[in-house]
């Protein structure tokens, strides 16, 4: 196990807490915006504190490489996080640290693959995506997704490709919202139907092995 790895498995558990705060600090005023000035400001300080803490850990992994350079470039999405939410338009980028902390816990399994994949990413974006086209979409001209309830609808029906047309963005941040859902939502189908087909061929090949042995010991 290499130092990078180490690292990873001692700071899995706290950045998983802090990507969970964060989620509660973003989407605290979004679903209350009549939230009292003090706390608002509190929430706002602990989502930039929990920032703060993945590139810390971003660093740290740098440091502990073996080839620096070789490892930012191949981890360049998790630098892509760090960077762009910096810029206010793009801030909803930082819910997709959640997924980045679970996806190190996924394992190679078919249970884990469609546990931490399938139900907790689909279920996850759903309702992430949810709170955050209600962010950008309530206070927007000739807006039809102004409470959590219609952005939650929005993006059940989204995610699974549904689609009813009744709930839709009207804003570009909306729709670029809606198209990474859309994504999500066609990735998780084919994550279900190649698991399945995974299992399903893993078993076929597993009774034909057993036949050949049956027939000898019958012999």
């Amino acid at each position: 196990m290499t130092r990078v790895e180490r690292w990873e498995r001692r700071a899995e558990v706290p950045l998983l807490l802090l990507a969970v705060a964060f989620l509660v600090a973003y989407a605290w005023p979004v679903l209350d915006p009549r939230l009292p000035a003090d706390l608002a400001t509190m929430l706002q300080v602990a989502g930039w504190s929990v920032w703060v803490a993945f590139a810390v850990d971003f660093l740290v992994r740098i440091v502990l490489a073996d080839t620096r350079w070789s490892y930012v470039r191949s981890h360049w999405y998790d630098l892509a996080l760090i960077v762009l939410p910096m810029l206010r338009p793009l801030r909803l980028l930082r819910l997709l640290a959640l997924a980045r902390i679970l996806n190190r816990s996924a394992t190679s399994s078919l249970v884990g693959r469609v546990s931490t994949y399938v139900l907790g990413a689909a279920l996850m974006s759903a309702v992430l995506a949810a709170i955050a086209v209600l962010d950008v979409e309530q206070d927007a001209a000739g807006a039809n997704i102004t409470t959590f309830g219609d952005a939650l609808w929005w993006s059940a029906t989204t995610v699974t490709t549904v689609g009813y047309g009744d709930r839709f963005p009207v804003t570009a941040a909306g729709r670029l919202i809606a198209v990474a859902l859309m994504v999500v939502g066609i990735a998780t189908v084919g994550a279900v139907i190649a698991s399945i087909t995974g299992w399903m061929v893993a078993q076929v090949d597993t009774e034909a092995s057993r036949e050949p042995n049956k027939s000898q010991r019958a012999e």
